[in-house]
């Protein structure tokens, strides 16, 4: 009787279907410029993503986690599909397709992101994830199939391995990092979003032609594909890049930071509305400066007027600049007042004075940088009113909102100041509760001017926060807030104790602003 294993073949089988590689190694060079360029291309395309869907779905820290997932989903499954296909035909035939189609896809992404981006404005965690991928998934992941082609190629000697692989890997990296550093600090300040993206996607086209044409000539073919594929492909790119120019775009202008765009109000002719990234932030009459259109600049304009009576001037200071309503609605009411703005996108600056009315001069002094350094510059005791209004997107920087920039404000503010906080938060209303009780760490008296319906929790709004060493005029507030605004409510006292309820108060060790704003 036999053993079981006797009737088994004893000589192993090899389904393996990989073709071998023939013909010479591609030159050390030309295959460390294809890694280092595409993968450089991958990361212009992740910085560019959240230029591109900032406008639609916001620049939060979860659409930046969004971009940096389906970038490195991407990646990853562009080097598996790269690497498998290596194995089973002619890397040769497959590079040169690799970058021209990458760069149909980018550019095609334009107009996809654009349109796609209109549906889903504003939309859910779904939604961002969706319209990111459609920004960046296709792209990325062929580009990200060029290294194992690259490297598949270079292994003409098995005792290299590791040496070909560590270096083009290092090669690889080093591409990425010189795209990131390249676009964030040169390319996104000098260039639009569209003129990036498709040049990048002309620079792709280019390289994929002219290493088809080096290949080809190296091989003494030509490539894989008939005639008409390649002119399809050429069509394809050309209709993409086409599409580009008539897409909706949602900015008239692009900043280092912010998709921007001034519209016109159609009911006050010389009423200007500045939008960042689809969002309303400002509203100036250019005709009226004393006229403030949106409830929370009422509520700020109502503090000042209480902290210094019209005419009589101020040192202010404002954190955010946007469309510099309230500067120069104290310079309007209070002739004198010293108005500095710590305004980081110097992009904003410059279209306010242009599109805004915004006047540069002894009472108005803007400095571009970011409001938590410079204010750590500014002298103690030196501010009657400071005012915070910065916002990325919708959402209050977190450094901005923690206890060691509380102390910094209060620091700068004299006996007596006043800060006020603009803050934007939805139901269940975690963060103004958080941010609340942070002021509340630093200055002795704190008030909260919102609107009732939003302190019940029915809907989203803009809250004011008033804090102050010296006890706060609050029957002046509320006569003041009845003028401009009676049916909003001002908290202070056990009522403000009771809404904080046991809120955490955020440190720079700890500020989850982003989570303590989300709504589910």
């Amino acid at each position: 009787m036999s053993s079981p294993s006797s009737d088994v073949a004893t000589t192993p089988v090899s389904s393996d279907p990989s073709v071998p590689v023939t013909g010479r190694a591609l030159p050390g060079g030309l295959a460390a410029f294809l890694v280092f360029f595409a993968s450089g291309a991958v990361l212009v395309l992740e910085t560019v993503a959240l230029r591109l869907v900032g406008p639609y779905v916001g620049v939060t820290l979860q659409v930046t986690s969004s971009v940096i997932g389906i970038a490195l989903a991407a990646i990853a499954y562009g080097a598996w599909a790269g690497g498998w296909l290596a194995d089973r035909r002619d890397p040769r035939g497959l590079l040169a397709p690799a970058l021209v189609l990458a760069g149909i896809a980018t550019a095609v992404t334009l107009p996809v992101v654009r349109y796609a981006g209109e549906v889903l404005r504003g939309g859910a965690a779904s939604a961002i994830l969706l319209l990111v991928a459609l920004a960046v998934f296709v792209p990325a992941a062929l580009l990200a199939a060029v290294t194992p082609l690259v490297v598949k190629l270079q292994l003409a000697d098995l005792r290299r391995t590791g040496q070909v692989v560590g270096r083009l890997s290092g090669i690889g990296t080093l591409g990425g990092i010189t795209a990131t550093l390249l676009t964030g600090f040169v390319l996104v300040a000098a260039l639009p979003s569209t003129v990036i993206l498709l040049s990048l996607a002309v620079a792709l086209g280019l390289a994929g032609i002219g290493l088809g044409w080096y290949l080809r000539r190296q091989a003494g073919t030509d490539l894989p594909g008939p005639a008409r594929t390649r002119a399809a492909l050429a069509v394809l790119g050309l209709l993409g890049a086409g599409l580009s120019t008539v897409a909706p775009n949602p900015c008239d202008i692009e900043t280092a930071y912010h998709c921007a765009r001034v519209t016109t109000d159609p009911h006050r002719p010389s009423g200007r509305t500045l939008l960042l990234n689809s969002a309303q932030h400002s509203y100036v009459d250019l005709a009226d400066p004393k006229h403030l259109e949106y409830a929370y600049t009422k509520w700020i304009g109502a503090v000042a007027d209480v902290v210094a009576p019209a005419g009589q001037r101020l040192d202010a200071l404002h954190l955010g600049g946007g469309g510099f309503t309230v500067p120069t609605y104290l310079s309007a009411t209070r002739p004198g007042t010293d108005n500095v703005v710590f305004e980081i996108d110097g992009g904003l600056v410059e279209l306010g004075e242009r599109e805004l009315g915004v006047r540069p001069g002894p009472g108005l002094r803007t400095v571009v940088g970011d409001a938590r350094m410079l204010v750590a510059g500014e002298p103690a005791d030196s501010r009657d009113l400071v005012v915070g209004d910065a916002f990325g997107h919708l959402v209050v920087p977190w450094h901005l909102s923690t206890r060691e920039m509380a102390a910094e404000i209060r620091r700068v503010t004299r006996p007596g100041g006043v800060y006020v906080q603009n803050v934007i938060d939805y139901p269940p209303l975690r963060f103004i509760r958080a941010e609340l009780a942070t002021v509340a760490a630093e200055f002795t008296h704190v008030a909260l001017i919102a609107p009732p319906e939003a302190l019940a929790e029915e809907r989203g709004s803009n809250f004011l926060i008033v804090g102050s060493d010296a006890p706060l005029p609050l029957a002046a507030v509320r006569a003041r807030l009845d003028e401009v605004d009676p049916s909003v409510s001002l908290l202070s006292g056990a009522d403000l104790t009771d809404f904080v309820g046991g809120a955490m108060v955020l440190t720079d060790d700890y500020a989850p602003v982003d989570q303590l704003l989300a709504t589910a």
